[in-house]
């Protein structure tokens, strides 16, 4: 059975999660920033079409990377050292939330970031809570990926790349950074070929549920340790032993 939201910060228990589709929990509701926030703490995500209501999902298996399990091969770490791209936090999130929304995916028609997205994640961007990560060639941006930093968790939204590696780089600079300031957990919602190539592993609902009780605590840690790095580009680094 779907739920159906109102005005009500709440949702239903994630095990009421329907199986096909996978994970589909609740529609309706809004995109204010407190129910978004309310949302990710609980492991859930609003992902719809533009000509459908809010849909809420937590799919089961989730897509994860926690510390040490971050990979990156013998090819990717050579490029990450010959610097080909600066990579940078904070500083385009409009940009890069829109590339996100324009940039063409094969096996994908359309895109599921709407304006009333972009505008609600921009809200907390301002906010301190939602966070991109951008490659630039030269003054160009050509990759990138932005998401939510909530306690310890890391929740992964969306990644463009508009050269050969862009966000690969971007996002094995960000996720080697979130480990070292303490994060606990990104979470890359459904597996995909490219977050599994980088050390994604899949995990139980229980398992899962489990690691967010305490990543959580704390929900201004991430944000807290990120404020100071707005706009701040990240070294290159050998991370043949992100392992």
């Amino acid at each position: 059975m779907l739920h159906w939201l109102d005005e009500r910060l709440w949702f239903p228990p994630t095990t009421q999660a329907m199986r096909d589709p996978d994970g589909l929990l609740a529609a309706g509701g809004d995109l204010r920033p407190e129910r978004l926030i309310y949302a990710y703490q609980r492991g859930i995500f609003p992902w719809y079409n533009d000509d459908s209501p809010i849909l809420w999902w937590s799919p089961a298996p989730r897509f994860v990377l926690q510390p040490g399990q971050l990979y990156i091969n013998r090819t990717l770490n050579k490029v990450i050292r010959h610097q080909p791209f600066t990579i940078s936090i904070n500083r385009a999130f409009p940009s890069v939330i829109r590339l996100c929304a324009e940039t063409k995916r094969e096996g994908q028609n359309g895109t599921w970031i709407h304006p009333e997205m972009v505008d609600a994640y921009c809200t907390l961007h301002q906010q301190g809570w939602s966070h991109s990560v951008e490659a630039w060639s030269g003054n160009q941006l050509v990759g990138g990926l932005y998401g939510m930093a909530i306690g310890r968790v890391f929740y992964g939204e969306s990644m463009f790349s508009l050269q050969s590696n862009a966000s690969k780089v971007a996002f094995a600079l960000w996720a080697q950074l979130l480990f070292e300031l303490g994060c606990e957990l990104i979470d890359c919602q459904m597996k995909t070929e490219h977050m599994q190539k980088l050390g994604g592993q899949a995990v139980t609902r229980k398992a899962f549920e489990a690691l967010l009780i305490s990543a959580k605590k704390e929900p201004s840690y991430l944000k807290q340790r990120l404020s100071p790095l707005n706009g701040i580009a990240l070294l290159a680094q050998d991370l043949s032993n992100a392992t």
